[in-house]
């Protein structure tokens, strides 16, 4: 018999399309994706990477700023711009090519200058949830970091030049609910059972078939009814649960070698960890009022639960491991696990419907759905609180930091500096440093980095003259490939601040091409 046909084709159609990023952020991920604008300034190669890089995966739309003309000079680094663009607005050319890439995207282009935009209609820009510029001036950077920062929206400016890469994200707070660690700990309750798990555990024999938490479960409680009610807690104690576990063998039983492996990442989940009970007495969660979002009152509700229903604990996320047991005995526990997660999330979403009553916030803000997700995820959600760039252009700024950085062996900090003596550089003379002489314009590069130094009153020798040399040799000219790689990077971090998941960089991310290496600092 054949399957039926799904109710929704176009739906079908749209998931086997993004099949593999929504195994990634889920569903919901991909439609904060798809309801996002991302606004470009600059249709630079490194630019258009970047849109490309968030096109593909189906962005809601995107919109490039730009007054430039296709020169001959855009077209040997852009893959976006062709012959035919040679002479036309850069930004025109750029989005018609960029939008072949997927139907799904709206595309748009305004060829003004960015500052007379910033001038003329400040407003602009709150209808983006991300602003990107590349290859933008000093005075530029300043301007779009104060009106993007008391419009809390999150911007990133970056370059490409030569074999170096330079990107820095300015976010006033970003909030994770999925943050998606490289290891999660399975939160198991081990040690803080609850009733429903200590019937099942008394009702469930130990056999070869069960699931090595029942194994773990009944070692355990023997094990703590010798060491006058204690769990272990240290490598010594638990060898000896290990080998308790052993000794209940009768032959080569998989789910006890299973539940032998396991004792070291089975203990110590539930209890918020020290950046949980930061964001828990954060004075956002403290105090949430009419403006807060919906992180914030979840955050409060979820602080409730734990000193109230939970005991010191977090609501249980009721996800198991993978476990060798046979298929009842294995779905028998999960229900158990998963009920409980019910139970709690139930708890908190009746605290979350009360907060936005005594808000007077609509009830469709946060839905049963999210306050379930937000549960499972309770113990890996986090807050990122950035710093603006226009405060590093003032006199002194981390220097201390900077200085340990640029002391430090191998550091990428010097290509900060150099970087940032570019910016300095096109200010004072009003081209890119190579432009016109390299010899004489690394002298000055190397001048305006030493005289940058000294402001910041750091005593660090100046740039080295191949550093130096490097930066000017190219004359502001990119690198496709460089401008790849890098956009491809920056291009992630999009994603994770329109979808709300995984932790974007903070602050400051380096590319050095000529070595390959990568290094962040946060400033």
């Amino acid at each position: 018999m054949s399957s039926p046909a799904p109710k929704s084709p176009e739906l079908s159609d749209k998931s086997r399309k993004y099949d593999r990023q929504i195994r990634l952020w889920g569903e919901h991920g991909q439609t904060l994706l798809e309801n996002a604008q991302i606004c470009l300034i600059n249709a630079t190669a490194l630019g258009t990477e970047i849109l490309k890089g968030v096109v593909l995966p189906g962005i809601g739309g995107f919109t490039i700023v730009d007054n430039g003309i296709v020169t001959e000079e855009d077209i040997g680094c852009n893959f976006f711009l062709d012959l035919t663009s040679v002479g036309q607005p850069r930004a025109k050319s750029a989005t018609q090519f960029l939008q072949e890439l997927n139907p799904d995207v709206h595309g748009d282009h305004v060829e003004e200058n960015v500052d007379q935009l910033i001038e003329a209609q400040p407003e602009f820009f709150k209808s983006f949830d991300v602003v990107v510029a590349t290859a933008v001036n000093e005075r530029t950077t300043v301007r779009l970091s104060n009106l993007l920062w008391d419009q809390h929206i999150p911007f990133i400016v970056c370059r490409s030049l030569g074999f170096y890469g330079v990107a820095r994200l300015q976010v006033k707070e970003h909030c994770v609910i999925e943050s998606h660690p490289d290891s999660r700990q399975s939160d198991l309750r081990l040690e803080h059972p609850f009733e429903a798990l200590k019937k099942h555990m008394t009702e469930t024999e130990l056999t070869p078939k069960v699931p090595w938490l029942v194994v773990m479960y009944k070692c355990l409680q023997e094990w703590v009814d010798a060491h006058e009610g204690r769990y272990p807690s240290n490598y010594k104690e638990k060898s000896e649960l290990r080998e308790l576990i052993r000794s209940k063998m009768t032959a080569d039983e998989e789910n006890f070698e299973e539940a032998i492996k396991a004792v070291n990442s089975s203990f110590g989940a539930g209890k918020p960890s020290s950046g949980i009970r930061e964001i828990l007495a954060d004075d956002c969660c403290l105090n949430v009022n009419k403006e807060s979002n919906a992180f914030w009152i979840l955050s409060r509700a979820l602080k409730d639960f734990v000193e109230n229903e939970g005991n010191g604990l977090l609501p249980l996320p009721g996800v198991l491991p993978d476990m060798t047991a046979d298929t009842a005995s294995y779905i028998n526990l999960q229900n158990v696990y998963r009920s409980q997660a019910v139970h709690d999330a139930e708890i908190v979403y009746r605290r979350t419907r009360q907060l936005l009553k005594e808000l007077n916030k609509p009830n469709d803000l946060i839905s049963e759905k999210d306050v379930r997700l937000f549960c499972r995820e309770a113990a890996n959600i986090a807050i990122v609180r950035g710093t603006k760039i226009a405060d590093e252009y003032d006199k002194g700024y981390k220097a201390t930091q900077i200085s340990a950085g640029l002391e430090t062996p191998n550091s990428l900090m010097v290509h900060y500096m150099t970087l940032r003596a570019v910016d300095k550089f096109q200010a004072e003379y009003g081209y890119l440093p190579g432009e016109c002489q390299v010899e004489v314009d690394t002298s000055r590069i190397k001048s305006l980095a030493a005289k940058m130094v000294s402001e910041w009153g750091i005593s660090t020798p100046p740039i080295s003259d191949d550093l130096a040399h490097e930066v000017c040799r190219y004359g502001g000219a990119e690198i496709h490939s460089i401008s790849a790689f890098f956009g491809g990077c920056i291009a992630h971090e999009l994603i994770k601040l329109v979808t709300k998941q995984y932790k974007p960089f903070d602050n400051t991310f380096i590319y050095d091409g000529t070595t390959t290496q990568t290094e962040t600092f946060k400033l």
